[in-house]
């Protein structure tokens, strides 16, 4: 059976779905983005989401097309049609259609796209095993603050990862880890401190970073938003990954490096247990 997509106020076959070649997220990247984890045929975390994506909105200038009971209704919407158990829910904005010119175009409706993708996310053969990541230069723009689809050089890194056997690519700037391509970085320093990037305009605010600094501080885990460099990072005790389709996944090697004892560390498998009970009580 066809899968089931949202475009601009329709639920349609996916084949049947189609967008202007003069929409704006297609010539520039003019768009923004929010992935929703689905456990339990139920949305995870989706406040933290809905923020998010008003914070990218407000920072490129784009009204909101649908207000937060409308995005929830077409999400719980699209789960339902799909029979989605778990998996993910994608939600494109993207300013419209118009001829092509860089200025804003006025008084043109945004672009609403939504899909989900069913793949199973708790029983993830990563939470045992860890992962391997490498690290590269972090090539982006200076607005990684809002969830932009312009991801051209996130996809390279995720390309080079992979051509590295690797799962994820860490991004180096001013000798600092700034976030992954799909990403947040942490690791649990040498003290016991766990240590990940402060917020500003160089990061993503990651949803589930969030939950994990929330439950640092209520499980008593001593953290600090504070950069981290490479060399700290092979040197910690434990490192891992924050992400919304992901969760928490262990990081056991850098650049080919074994990180702690080159399995996933108690720290890391204690918050990927409690974000996964928190997310199925909610």
């Amino acid at each position: 059976m066809s899968r089931i997509v949202y475009v601009n106020g329709a639920y349609l076959p996916e084949e049947e779905a189609k967008i202007s070649v003069f929409d704006r997220a297609f010539l520039f990247g003019d768009a923004v983005y929010e992935v929703t984890a689905v456990l339990d045929g139920k949305l995870v975390d989706f406040g933290g989401h809905l923020s998010r994506l008003d914070t990218s909105l407000r920072e490129i200038s784009l009204v909101p097309p649908l207000n937060h009971a409308e995005l929830r209704a077409l999400h719980e919407e699209l789960i339902a049609r799909n029979g989605v158990v778990e998996g993910v829910v994608y939600l494109h904005i993207s300013r419209g259609a118009a001829d092509r010119d860089f200025a804003y175009p006025e008084n043109i409706p945004p672009t609403v796209v939504a899909f989900t993708q069913s793949r199973p996310l708790i029983d993830n053969p990563y939470a045992a095993t860890g992962v391997k990541i490498i690290t590269i230069p972090d090539l982006r723009w200076k607005r990684r603050d809002i969830k932009s689809t312009s991801m051209l050089a996130q996809a390279m890194g995720k390309q080079a990862a992979k051509l590295k056997g690797a799962y994820e690519a860490w991004m180096v700037e001013d000798g600092f880890v700034t976030e992954g391509t799909s990403s947040t970085a942490f690791i649990l320093d040498a003290e016991g401190v766990l240590r990940t990037q402060p917020l500003g305009p160089h990061i993503l605010p990651g949803v589930t970073r969030r939950a994990v600094l929330r439950l640092a501080k209520e499980e008593g885990v001593p953290f600090e938003e504070r950069p981290f460099s490479v060399a700290e990072a092979l040197a910690a005790r434990e490192a891992f990954m924050t992400a919304a389709s992901a969760f928490v996944l262990p990081v056991v090697e850098i650049d080919g490096v074994p990180i702690g004892d080159h399995r996933p560390g108690p720290v890391s498998r204690a918050f990927r247990r409690l974000y996964l009970e928190e997310a199925r009580k909610a």
